[in-house]
């Protein structure tokens, strides 16, 4: 509640905020009404005890003192605010295995967006800083929503085997923090939404929500989350976004186009810390072990990792303001003033770039394609949850901050279910049905096997490449059926800015990421500019030599010009897009 700052005993939660540089935290969801409770109230210190920490009404104070003067006995009142069943059940000499069961009465979501957005909002000016916290606020706020809606369900009965919606929504506290826990302070924008685990049953009852459920759709609801917050950001700054590979052969992440990825490594020294101390980690179970860490054993020794080299939290007390100065000088004496003062002004010629050779359709056949064979890949039977979480990421490469249709990722995946996946076992789990894939050549189908065991090759780059030979079979069938002729009642277009033409990817690489587009900036949008300004200047010419040639050649009379042409932008019936990715050519 006070962020990284240190709270000496008796000093109000309101003033250690102020002096610790951070705002007080707000109640969010749709439970609130329940306990009455009115989202965008500030969060109190007392409230936060009695629901977060004993799972109690959060005005049981008052609750208790009428119940007391209506003559009520103190244990009838202090019951009488509890939400669902009390923590001193969990220790009860008669509850099973009490000394192992600890009362859970909160889960904290944190919502950090990507490291290029850090860095804009730290080094830009106050009016862009308050639009990226407001998409922030937006993001965060239509996630929590979804998760209410689609996600929560309440629990009730012996081991919680009955699963039902919640009643009203959930009650939410959310914390802003401005800062990492770096040895020197970096920025980081975050929110923490403090998720309470009490909530209402359809009859009225209190009970606790289940966890479960919540955890498996975590990974869904960050990815509708970066979704989101690409869409608030670029049509109220005029940005748009690239893919950058973080680690070779894992997933790329999204980052806002035209920022100095030497900034990233600037802001991202809490990464290198805890990679550097990865590696000596990874050395020390080499030589004892005689074999790399799997999985399970990497994850523990980056967990060891970040445990070693987490320093001590900061105690000089400052505000936005001041670390907003202090951030913007480290900058500049590490990179210059060019560097930071322009830094909004490339993003925006960066994002004319990437809107003229990137044009945001979304084809769901192949959006389904490649959905499914990526998590077929990466995980071989998998459930709806992993599908959508793998939509919205496809749809966040493809659309670069441009909105989707609300629902299009839910299209997206009951279009795999249906079409191209399988049950595995009784429960809810699938698989990706092969037969469906390459209907009518049987020995294809064998085209993923080799992918999936070829166990030199990172799990994602075999994705990458399954999903290729996927993408290139529908497009072959297509063509066979001659469907080019007719209308595509597939395709999700999105208004594009310019006409584009096709990406380079890089081949070289960098410590700090690689971009897998080539780098946009002022420089590379006048090349472009200049670049189709010779094509086309060359081909008229050519065009016109020719069929000058042709004439005299035949003697045939100069045929007069069109009355009018098709505007240059006009997608012709029958062309093929992929997302991401179109048809070159000079106009």
């Amino acid at each position: 509640m006070v962020g990284d700052g240190h709270r000496t005993a008796g000093t109000p939660l309101r003033a250690a905020q102020d002096e610790a540089g951070v705002p007080p935290g707000v109640w969010k969801g749709r439970g609130l009404a329940a306990v009455g409770l009115t989202a965008g109230d500030v969060v109190s210190e007392r409230q936060a005890e009695l629901l977060l920490g004993e799972g109690r009404h959060p005005d049981a104070d008052r609750i208790e003192r009428e119940l007391l003067a209506q003559g009520e006995s103190l244990a009838r009142a202090r019951r009488a605010t509890v939400l669902g069943r009390p923590i001193e059940h969990n220790q009860s000499p008669e509850t099973e295995k009490a000394k192992e069961r600890t009362p859970w009465l909160a889960m904290d979501l944190v919502f950090r967006p990507p490291s290029t957005a850090h860095i804009a909002w730290a080094l830009t000016d106050d009016e862009t800083r308050l639009v990226l916290e407001l998409c922030q606020d937006i993001s965060r706020d239509k996630t929590l929503a979804w998760l209410e809606d689609s996600v929560a369900q309440i629990r009730w009965g012996s081991g919680g085997k009955h699963r039902r919606p919640v009643k009203d929504g959930l009650i939410v506290a959310v914390f802003r923090h401005y800062e990492s826990r770096a040895a020197e302070s970096k920025p980081l924008l975050h929110d923490h939404a403090v998720v309470s685990i009490r909530a209402r049953r359809p009859d009225g009852k209190w009970g606790n929500l289940s966890a479960d459920s919540m955890l498996a759709h975590i990974v869904a609801a960050d990815c509708l989350y970066t979704l989101l917050f690409m869409e608030e950001v670029s049509p109220r700054l005029g940005w748009a976004w690239e893919p950058r590979e973080v680690t070779p052969g894992r997933r790329p992440v999204m980052e806002i186009a035209g920022i100095d990825q030497r900034l990233i490594g600037w802001q991202s020294t809490r990464r290198q810390q805890i990679e550097d101390a990865l590696s000596v980690l990874t050395d020390q179970y080499e030589e004892k072990h005689g074999h790399a860490p799997g999985e399970k054993a990497g994850y523990a020794l980056a967990c060891q990792a970040a445990d070693q080299t987490r320093p001590p939290k900061r105690t000089e007390l400052l505000s936005l303001t001041e670390l907003r100065t202090r951030w913007r000088a480290s900058a500049i004496a590490a990179f210059g003033a060019c560097t930071v003062y322009r830094l909004a002004e490339r993003a925006r010629a960066a994002a004319a770039a990437v809107w003229a050779r990137v044009r945001p359709v979304v084809d769901v056949v192949l959006a389904a394609v490649d959905t499914v064979a990526v998590v077929y890949v990466m995980r071989g039977a998998f459930a709806r949850h992993h599908l959508l979480a793998e939509a919205r990421r496809h749809l966040a490469y493809a659309l670069r901050g441009r909105p989707h249709q609300p629902g299009l990722d839910d299209q997206i995946v009951q279009a795999v279910v249906d079409d191209y996946t399988r049950p595995v076992g009784r429960g809810r789990k699938m698989t990706a049905d092969l037969r469906a894939l390459y209907p009518r050549d049987t020995e294809d189908q064998a085209v993923l096997r080799p992918l999936t065991r070829k166990r030199t090759a990172p799990p994602y780059e075999r994705a990458r490449l399954a999903a290729g030979a996927l993408a290139t079979r529908v497009r072959a069938a297509r063509r066979a059926e001659r469907l080019g002729s007719r209308l595509r009642p597939y395709a999700v277009a999105v208004p594009a800015a310019s006409r584009p033409s096709h990406p380079r990817p890089l081949r070289a690489g960098r410590k700090d990421g690689r971009l897998l587009e080539p780098e946009t900036g002022a420089d590379a949008v006048e090349q472009t500019r200049q670049m189709l300004e010779a094509a086309a200047a060359q081909v008229a010419a050519t065009i016109h030599d020719s069929r000058r040639a042709r004439e005299a050649a035949h003697g045939l009379r100069p045929q007069p010009a069109p009355a009018t042409a098709a505007p240059p932008h006009t997608q012709q019936p029958g062309t093929q897009h992929t997302p991401g990715r179109t048809t070159g050519g000079a106009t």
